[in-house]
């Protein structure tokens, strides 16, 4: 097979899908990999790195579309990408369609089979593509909030870990999944007094019996939430519904109640975002206010920490890919339960429930289009 890795072009994304011991390896199962020239230099892997692995390093990224059979990406393909796709081509990469509609029009008119990291699921629900950017976001949102609380970032003025006779920060975890257990950790690391909340009881027993009565956690109804809102300096949203939209967690009425200068970091904004007020920002420009509170919602947090994230994330992909390779769509769709549950569309048709449902479209069962 012919797999093309183009360099990521989205904002301040410097990942890339394919490392190069990675490369080495598929070179040596009979592959040919086609990488754009400079794509690894944003993690520390120069054309060098690729062509000693056997890699062929291509100028452009069209030659790339044009030539290859499976595209692994990072992020969604921009625009400039879209119109590269053909309909034999398989997408591997992150999507995040359900909020998106436009992106899931554009994308299935290309014909092109896509399928979405965050989608690949276990049979147990675990989502093994996902949970490694899930773990550095859940660590970064810490980071970002304890940033963003610095009053020339319009923050409160509240040092995370406090000092002896003044308060740490007071710092609300919502969702008790990877995103949540990872946030968690970092704010207990860092001194702040942590309530964490989420539905699933045996989530909460668990993180009680790690932690003890260094945390509190709080069963994840409408009151509860509401009643910690105007206490806490810091909300993170982490909750998800796998490749559907987040449901929306605080609404705009909410803010008001809260202290001016408090920091939400929505880590849900690619699928939508679990509070009204949010909309995808940027690196470059990664907050806004509204209400009084500052809002971070970048869409690709792991994009800055890219070695980290790069590392992570092919660590998971990798046999995934390798698969795809070696035994070719129809066989690993047939075969593969968790990477049939990820391929979301194939030929204009749209074969993912979680997006369909959140979109209101019908939705094609994959196994029906290939025999």
């Amino acid at each position: 097979m012919i797999i093309g890795i183009p360099k990521e072009i989205k904002n301040q994304e410097y990942r890339v899908g394919l490392t190069p011991s990675q490369v080495k390896n598929l070179v040596g199962s009979g592959h040919q990999v086609l990488v754009e020239k400079t794509a690894g230099n944003g993690v520390g892997f120069d054309d060098d790195s690729y062509q000693t692995a056997g890699a062929v390093i291509i100028e452009a990224p069209d030659e790339i579309f044009k030539e290859a059979q499976m595209i692994v990406k990072v992020k969604e393909p921009q625009n400039s990408e879209l119109v590269m796709l053909q309909p034999e081509q398989i997408l591997f990469t992150y999507l995040h369609l359900a909020p998106d509609i436009e992106q899931t029009n554009n994308l299935l008119a290309t014909g092109v089979t896509a399928i979405a990291y965050e989608t690949v699921s276990l049979g147990n629900g675990c989502l093994p593509l996902l949970a490694p950017m899930s773990e550095v976001a859940g660590r970064m949102s810490i980071q970002a909030a304890a940033h963003h609380l610095e009053k020339r970032q319009h923050g409160k003025g509240v040092l995370m870990a406090g000092i002896p006779g003044v308060d740490s920060a007071q710092v609300l975890i919502l969702g008790a999944g990877i995103v949540g257990k990872n946030a968690l950790q970092m704010a207990i690391g860092m001194g702040a007094q942590v309530t964490i909340v989420d539905k699933n009881m045996d989530r909460l027993r668990d993180l009680d019996l790690i932690y003890g009565n260094r945390i509190q956690t709080a069963y994840a109804d409408q009151a509860a939430i509401e009643r910690l809102f105007p206490q806490v300096d810091v909300v993170i949203g982490g909750v998800l519904i796998p490749g559907g939209t987040a449901p929306q967690l605080l609404k705009r009425e909410h803010l008001g109640v809260m202290q001016d200068g408090a920091v939400i970091v929505d880590v849900a904004i690619d699928q939508g975002g679990c509070f009204e007020t949010s909309h995808a920002t940027t690196h470059d420009e990664p907050t806004f206010i509204v209400d009084g509170i500052v809002h971070y919602c970048v869409a690709n947090m792991p994009g800055a920490v890219p070695r980290t994230s790069t590392l992570g994330l092919t660590n998971a992909t990798f046999p995934y890919i390798s698969s795809l390779a070696n035994f070719g769509l129809r066989q690993v769709v047939q075969g593969n339960d968790a990477l049939r549950r990820g391929v979301t569309s194939h030929q204009g048709y749209l074969t993912c429930n979680a997006v369909a449902k959140s979109q209101h479209r019908q939705c094609m069962a994959i196994g029906d289009l290939i025999h």
